[in-house]
């Protein structure tokens, strides 16, 4: 079990009674750390079954083999394999291996916008991912309405403004088991995210670990459901009222892992409010970021793949 809440969202998915009561349960776990389990989401246990499986076939190939999709490949739109210490948390290597997805779109000037690459050894993963993005940005839709509706704001408020269009990131993640002995080998080490909704789907291999004002807690995975979390830009759209929480990944399973984050965030074009408190009240430090949504994530995301947003400069 979690001390993480649980929440049945299908009145949100399904559009039926008891919208109001689901809403008041998520403004208490944004309140409290920002994270919670929903269950109720509708999206097909065979679809999640092909994903995984999909997934663990690729990670299985040669390295050189998935280099055949690695994210210099994918120029601007930085889409692709990345291996085990690719990406930096926190400015260190984490331990793990990946891929980057994004929404299905045509070639162009835009970073982080443009056609996905799959690997041609394993031809099930393009369907099972476009289908998965395709699912998980309805259930991130009908969450968003439910936090509206936690801030005494029209179901619909996000729906027609900030995620009228938005911008869609997929991760799959791959952790090999940790050293047990190395106490500062992290999967992922301490973050918030960027934006304003992360749905995560776990395989059996817990983890993840959430830090709330009653200290670091697990957040296990739990069968039918996925982790929920706020992000930075609904911290600050709420004026910290919501809590974007530092969370971390520890993969002492002895067995791999695997994780699935899909980030829903607001259109690329969209204004970031100015911070309604004083510079430095981040968990972090770090000054805060006023301008375009676009203009943020491309701020964050070149501290995460340092040398490649340089070769793409």
């Amino acid at each position: 079990m979690s001390e993480l809440p649980v929440i049945d969202v299908s009145p949100l998915i399904t559009d039926s009674a008891g919208k109001q009561h689901v809403a008041e349960a998520i403004g208490t776990a944004c309140r409290d750390s920002g994270f919670f389990y929903i269950c109720g989401h509708g999206v097909p246990p065979a679809l999640i079954d092909r994903l995984d499986a999909a997934s663990r076939r690729f990670f299985a190939l040669p390295e050189p083999v998935k280099n055949e999709i690695a994210m210099k490949r994918g120029g601007r739109a930085w889409r692709g394999f990345f291996p085990v210490g690719g990406e930096l948390t926190s400015g260190r290597p984490d331990l793990k291996e990946g891929v980057y997805f994004g929404a299905e779109r045509p070639p162009g000037p835009r970073p982080l916008h443009g056609p996905n690459l799959f690997p041609a050894q394993v031809p099930e993963l393009r369907e099972a991912v476009l289908e998965y993005l395709r699912t998980m940005t309805g259930v991130a839709q009908a969450v968003m309405g439910g936090i509206a509706l936690s801030l005494g704001l029209g179901e619909d408020y996000f729906r027609t403004g900030y995620t009228a269009d938005p911008t869609i990131l997929f991760r799959i993640f791959h952790y090999p088991p940790g050293p047990p002995d190395d106490p500062d080998a992290w999967g992922v080490g301490e973050h918030t995210d960027y934006g304003l909704l992360t749905l995560l789907l776990q395989d059996h291999n817990g983890g993840l670990q959430v830090h709330t004002g009653r200290g670091w807690v697990e957040a296990p995975p739990l069968e039918g459901t996925f982790v929920c979390n706020i992000g930075d830009m609904l911290d600050k759209l709420t004026g910290g009222h919501y809590r974007s929480t530092p969370h971390r990944v520890r993969n002492r399973s002895g067995n791999e892992r695997l994780s699935f984050p899909f980030f829903f965030d607001p259109g690329w074009d969209s204004e970031v409010p100015p911070l309604p408190y004083a510079p430095g009240r981040r968990w972090d430090g770090q000054v805060d970021f006023t301008g375009t949504y676009g203009e943020y994530l491309l701020s964050k995301v070149s501290k995460v793949f340092p040398r490649l947003f340089e070769q793409q400069l």
